[in-house]
């Protein structure tokens, strides 16, 4: 009675109620990329709710919204024998990490998942047969937000082809918008060119820079593509050079620009501001790509601890937590995806999401469902790497097409 008599006074405390003191004592070291307005609130609900079930969290920030310079950290810790408990890794680079023989199963937290994740997204989650990875959210990359005032003083529409798009651009321009705001970093320079890659068809797409076929990589399509991304550039401003993308993203929120390239993360930032879909702005797919999704699923991997072969508790009810539909909603909510997990209920969510979630649904359908090659999902880092430059070269210079091609026929060699 006396050991009740304790416990009830821990739990009414607020001490221990309803937690082991081995989860008590755990920490969990997390290392993410999550660093804007909208993407710390959604890390946020993971905190608490980690929290809440007793685990203390270190939180292991790097800014950088592509997530080099936390690769870069990522590296440095476990090399020197510090790994973090968990860390925000995607697409290939899971494997790359299970293959070093550093990662443990989460198999125990994952019973139900295969059932309820879409199956190009499942098999992202395996190595060697085992669950080591656990998504949060799925991200459409191919969309293209609209202030939805600078919209209605040109008189326009939300454009669905290039030669609508560019007579918005010019009537944005004539009415004194800035046509297109955009960050100058290589990721969104690359994000930018895959989405005009998409827009020459999902089949198309696939082939050069999932297959990376030599003959669809220098086709005439792909000089159409490198001249489109050109005439594109012609719309940005002079000071876009290093701007981060959420800062470009608030140059459309505050209608100094009329339009911004960007994942779906960019909604977190509108909803961050107050702005609502509809009303403050639109959210269209790409000129091109109505019916198709390239795909950004952002994982958590978990590394072994103090030469450990399983994960501890503190993991393993991590990786549950982040597939548990309740938290799948919230997050999405604030970061501006949509759930990883199939069947979340989208009432709560806005019409941009809700129109993701029906597009993704086509489009995992009709094989229109493709890895985003400039967020990590379509190829090792080596070879998404000499790609990427061949495109920042491309951006950066007065390059022809039929050079740029040329360069990137042979950058996608690399292996």
């Amino acid at each position: 009675m006396k050991f009740r008599a304790i416990m009830g006074a821990l739990c009414a405390a607020g001490l221990m109620c309803g937690v082991s003191a081995v989860q008590a004592a755990e920490s969990i070291e997390v290392l993410h990329w999550w660093t804007s307005g909208g993407e710390s609130k959604a890390v946020g609900v993971l905190k608490d709710d980690m929290t809440k079930e007793g685990y203390t969290w270190k939180d292991f920030a790097v800014a950088g919204g592509a997530g080099a310079a936390a690769m870069t950290a990522l590296k440095t810790q476990v090399i020197s024998g510090n790994a973090p408990s968990a860390a925000q890794i995607k697409g290939p680079l899971i494997q790359e990490w299970a293959a070093q023989g550093v990662l443990v199963p989460i198999d125990a937290s994952a019973g139900d998942w295969k059932k309820n994740l879409p199956p190009e997204i499942d098999k992202i989650m395996h190595a060697d047969g085992h669950y080591v990875a656990a998504p949060f959210s799925v991200h459409r990359v191919n969309w293209l937000y609209i202030n939805k005032a600078a919209l209605d003083k040109a008189g326009g529409k939300a454009p669905t082809t290039w030669p609508e798009f560019f007579a918005l651009a010019d009537k944005m321009k004539a009415a004194g918008i800035q046509p297109i705001a955009m960050g100058g970093q290589p990721w969104q320079d690359l994000t930018l060119w895959e989405d005009v890659v998409l827009s020459q068809g999902s089949d198309f797409y696939k082939k050069a820079l999932v297959d990376l076929d030599q003959k669809t990589l220098t086709s005439d399509k792909m000089l159409n593509v490198f001249d489109t991304v050109r005439k594109i550039q012609g719309y940005f401003d002079a000071g876009r050079t290093g701007r981060d993308w959420n800062l470009a993203t608030a140059m459309v929120i505050n209608g100094k620009a009329g339009m911004q390239f960007m994942g779906d993360w960019a909604k977190g930032e509108f909803a961050n501001a107050g702005k609502k879909s509809g009303v403050d702005y639109v959210c269209a797919a790409v000129p091109g790509t109505e019916k198709s999704y390239t795909f950004n699923v952002d994982s958590f991997v978990f590394f072994q601890q103090k030469g450990q072969k399983s994960a501890t508790p503190g993991q393993l009810a991590l990786a549950k937590t982040i597939m548990s539909p309740a938290f799948q909603e919230q997050f999405s909510l604030y970061k501006g995806s949509i759930p990883v997990r199939l069947g979340v209920s989208m009432d709560k969510f806005d019409d941009c999401a809700k129109k993701s979630y029906a597009d993704e649904q086509v489009a995992i359908k009709s094989g229109g469902y493709v890895p985003s090659l400039a967020h990590g999902m379509a190829q090792p880092d080596a070879a998404a790497g000499a790609i990427s430059d061949v495109v920042t070269k491309f951006m950066n210079s007065q390059e022809d097409s039929k050079t740029a091609v040329a360069a990137l026929a042979k950058a996608a060699k690399t292996k």
